[in-house]
């Protein structure tokens, strides 16, 4: 018996997309982003600030507060509010752009994502919104002259949130069916006095005519006043319901090109921003009474909200006319909807943990779905059309991306932050998949399968980066991530789908071949790659273009491409017990893994006095030099292991086979050989590095003076902090600190920074990594930890600790405080807010705060996964069943459950 999310998720997952029509695809923000720049110097945030946002339509899609929209974002609804006070309404997430904050670009409000299930039945989300006016000239200011090496300044810095003078605005969907939403708006008033606000939810259509992707421009028409229409060629009919409001402004979402770029308006007052003006500055507010038909509408809600109480409003948005949308228990379907959420979660998530972790993984995981986004960008028409501001340029049709023509996307994708990132990333989407597939392993399974078709993937085999330069290289980590999808899937469900692993098999096998013919320019199984996502690593920018004399050769390329190798070994192995066609890449990838693992060690990249590997810059006629700098880079060796069962090779004679000659010829030869075996276990150990340099790197990793933080390990060694590393290349002198914090170099922007905070993917590919060491070598290899302490524990008790401490970034203390809230524990620790928690990008390397993009909850809900991976492996771990819903209950998919 299933809850009944999964039985919808059973109905989603027979559809060739698996998502629901209506979901959270609606972006916190689309200013500021390269598709809505048409500017001849690619300056995205100058050519579309943020002060245009509320006047000036988007070309490529729409965002808002806490809002949805269907899948092709034709209809979308956000709230809207209005203090009295502000200067505009509070129609979108107000932060900097890239040259306004003195770490790059910024988020500057409080909003949660509280709750959400992978049909989207149920979400919620909490957004705090001040009762004075907002201090938008205050966080600009501030931030714009403090240096990089002060802390951000940030909204709970102004003061604007002393006294409790704020509303929490609770944002709740809860769908009657897939095309049935009830909408709940709840407004509680923190503060001591009554406070004054105006509620404005708003609907309207995404402006898809202006470039003439409609044949008929949509409409929201009155029916009457409760009621408006709205009719889209492509969407059909749907009536959005709603109680009496003290107005109702119908407008078009139309730029407003009179007050942006002194030109007369195409559509008169009736403008994107007309409902802003009514409502703030009192204009035209008759004329727009009078209409009764526009492509945006909001009705207008003005209440005062007494001390500590609170306004609830309720609407809805659906595909049928209803002549009492609010009677016969309409209230009802947002308890029902949040006890199937209930049930939901109490069934996949583990049941023997404590209940703040619970609420870690359920908060994770909602933000993760919370997370989805409609993205439109194709750059063929983008580089060849204006967008009727400015005109077509020669310098954008031979600028960014221009060689990504068949880039054509039009999906909903995960996202790194909807606010700081609000477009997709390679590597960080594989990332997300993991948790995903806690949840909805279908979905998972379709956004890695996405990337890889051929509206993504460029014909040579790469990957898009991510939109500020689809050509820039990430960690090819994707096969990793879909053997983890897998084996989740398998591991909860008992069944394997061996035919997604196929499918991403084959589109895998080309991108592995674009590395090896772009990445191994000398053909010695040593890789380059640039930055490879890791901003500022390096002491300087590995992306640049070194002179003709020098070439930088990677530790961590190399690395990449040996984790690479072994993961499309495993996947092979994996569909060859099925499938024996297959036993022959088995064999490919694993004589490829030797070849990359003898390199690595033998190349010149281990420095035996350091113990560690190095990047290393090759130069002719001169000797190398090695960049002994201690970071992730030299760690990234750890992630290649794989252990291989000897009864998996009894049935794979033709690999084992070969695998055996292999072995005997290269040891003939006094070749490197990576490979240990435990006879006793029937197990077979591949790994980048032999023992000897494995249990000197987690020496120097588990060392509290080096790697390890209380909140996990570092992108950097604190030896760095009083000793720096320089080098002199031709002349010019390169250095590299350990920052623990916010960035203070420039290499990738204000907002990139790996030089020494605690990143959440890279921990979770340690502990991974560690656990699986720790699998093959049992009680048989036990390290300090930490390094020192006299301590001796076995690979997989260190794995368990590292997860300990990473979960305490986020878990309450016996003071109601969270590490990751850092100096805004006072606003925490409020019974109020004493539940919330924010998913940051980064944590600070020292004492945890949390840093960066403060909703990165893609890849750092892998929390989620670390937390239910270490409950399933404690002593007499069984997941219990939990209540479900009657079968009788189950109707047709049109209607929900």
């Amino acid at each position: 018996m299933m809850t009944a999310e999964q039985q919808r998720l059973k109905v989603n997952a027979g559809k060739q997309v698996p998502l629901e029509q209506w979901g959270p695809y609606l972006s916190e923000r689309e200013w500021g982003t390269v598709r809505e720049d048409y500017s001849e110097n690619g300056d995205a945030w100058n050519y579309f600030p943020f002060d245009h946002a509320n006047g000036r339509a988007y070309k490529w899609g729409e965002d808002g507060l806490g809002g949805i929209s269907d899948y092709f974002q034709n209809l979308c609804f956000s709230v809207a509010l209005w203090n009295g006070k502000d200067k505009i309404l509070k129609e979108r997430l107000f932060g900097l752009g890239n040259y306004e904050g003195n770490h790059g670009e910024d988020v500057k409000e409080l909003y949660y994502y509280l709750d959400n299930l992978p049909t989207h039945y149920y979400m919620q989300m909490l957004y705090k919104y001040p009762q004075q006016a907002f201090p938008y000239d205050d966080l600009i200011n501030t931030n714009r002259h403090r240096s990089k090496l002060e802390p951000e300044y940030e909204i709970l810095d102004t003061g604007i949130f002393k006294d409790d003078k704020y509303f929490d605005v609770f944002i709740t969907y809860a769908k009657h069916s897939k095309t049935d939403i009830a909408i709940k708006i709840e407004v509680i008033n923190r503060g001591k006095i009554p406070a004054p606000i105006t509620v404005l939810p708003t609907l309207w259509f995404y402006n898809r005519w202006s470039y003439g992707g409609l044949e008929t421009r949509p409409v929201l028409k009155e029916i009457n006043e409760y009621t408006v229409k709205a009719t889209h060629e492509r969407l059909g009919d749907y009536y959005f319901y709603f109680g009496r409001p003290d107005d109702r402004f119908f407008t078009e979402n139309e730029t407003n090109t009179q007050k942006l770029f002194g030109k007369p308006n195409a559509t008169g007052i009736c403008v994107k921003d007309a409902i802003n003006d009514a409502v703030v500055n009192n204009k035209n507010v008759e004329e727009l009474r009078k209409s009764k038909q526009g492509t945006k509408f909001s009705p207008v809600y003005k209440t005062v909200v007494p001390a500590g109480g609170s306004k609830v409003f309720y609407l809805r948005l659906c595909d049928e006319m209803k002549s009492s949308p609010f009677a016969n228990g309409f209230e009802q379907v947002f308890a029902q909807r949040k006890q199937e959420a209930d049930e939901f979660y109490a069934a996949i998530l583990p049941n023997n943990v404590s209940a703040d972790r619970l609420l870690i993984q359920r908060q994770a995981l909602a933000g993760l779905l919370w997370s989805k986004q409609y993205y439109h960008y194709d750059i063929e028409r983008w580089i060849s059309t204006g967008d009727g501001i400015s005109p077509i340029s020669y310098q954008r049709q031979h600028g960014r991306n221009h060689d990504w023509l068949h880039l054509k996307n039009q999906d909903i994708i995960l996202m790194p932050d909807k606010w700081e990132y609000p477009w997709y990333a390679a590597w960080d989407l594989a990332f997300h998949c993991i948790p995903m597939a806690l949840i909805d392993p279908v979905y998972a399974k379709h956004q890695l399968l996405l990337i890889m078709r051929e509206w993504y993937m460029k014909p040579d085999g790469q990957l898009p980066a991510y939109e500020w330069n689809f050509g820039d290289v990430n960690p090819p980590v994707q096969a990793l991530a879909a053997l983890e999808v897998y084996r989740i899937e398998k591991r909860n469900t008992g069944a394997g789908d061996i035919d997604f692993l196929k499918r991403i098999f084959q589109k895998l096998i080309i991108n592995f071949t674009w590395w090896i013919n772009r990445k191994d320019p000398n053909g010695n199984n040593i890789f380059e790659g640039g930055f490879l996502g890791l901003d500022n690593i390096g002491v300087f920018n590995r992306s640049m273009q070194l002179q003709g004399q020098m070439e930088l050769e990677q530790a961590d390329g190399t690395s990449w491409m040996g984790m690479y190798a072994l993961n499309m070994m495993d996947m092979a192995i994996e569909i060859a017990m099925n499938d024996p066609s297959f036993e022959d890449t088995a064999t490919k990838f694993f004589e490829h893994f030797v070849l990359i693992a003898e390199a690595l060690n033998e190349l010149g990249m281990w420095n035996d006095e350091d113990k560690f590997y190095y990047d290393t810059l090759a130069m002719i006629n001169a000797s190398p030099i090695q960049l002994r700098i201690k970071s992730i880079v030299g760690l990234t060796s750890l992630f290649a292991v794989s252990i291989i069962e000897t009864n998996v090779l009894q049935k794979l004679d033709d690999f084992q086979k070969r695998i055996t000659w292999f072995e005997d010829y290269r040891k003939k030869n006094n070749k490197f050989w990576p490979n240990e075996e435990r006879a006793e276990e029937n197990k077979i150990l591949l790994s980048l590095i032999p023992k000897e340099r494995l249990v000197a790197l987690l020496q120097r990793m588990l060392s509290e003076t080096e790697f390890l933080s209380p909140g996990g390990i570092r992108a950097l060694s604190k030896y760095h902090e009083k000793y720096p590393y320089s080098v002199n290349i031709e002349g010019t002198e390169y250095t590299i600190q350990y920052d623990p914090g916010d960035s203070t170099s420039n290499f990738y922007g204000g907002n990139s920074n790996w030089r020494g905070p605690v990143w959440m993917p890279i921990n979770y590919l340690i502990i991974e990594s560690i656990s699986k060491y720790g699998d093959f070598y049992g009680d048989g290899l036990t390290i300090e930890y930490p390094t020192g302490s006299g301590n001796y524990l076995n690979l997989k008790q260190v794995a368990g600790k590292l997860i300990d401490r990473v979960a305490s970034l986020f878990e309450i203390d016996a003071q109601n405080q969270r590490r990751l809230h850092g100096n805004y524990n006072w606003f925490y620790s409020k019974p109020e807010n004493r539940d919330l928690i924010l998913y940051f990008e980064y944590f600070h390397g020292d004492n945890g705060h949390g840093l960066g993009a403060s909703h990165q909850s893609g890849w750092t809900s892998l929390i989620a996964s670390l937390l239910t991976e270490q409950a399933q492996t404690k002593p007499g771990y069984k997941q219990e069943e939990k209540v479900v819903i009657d079968e009788e209950e189950e109707v047709a998919e049109e209607k929900g459950v």
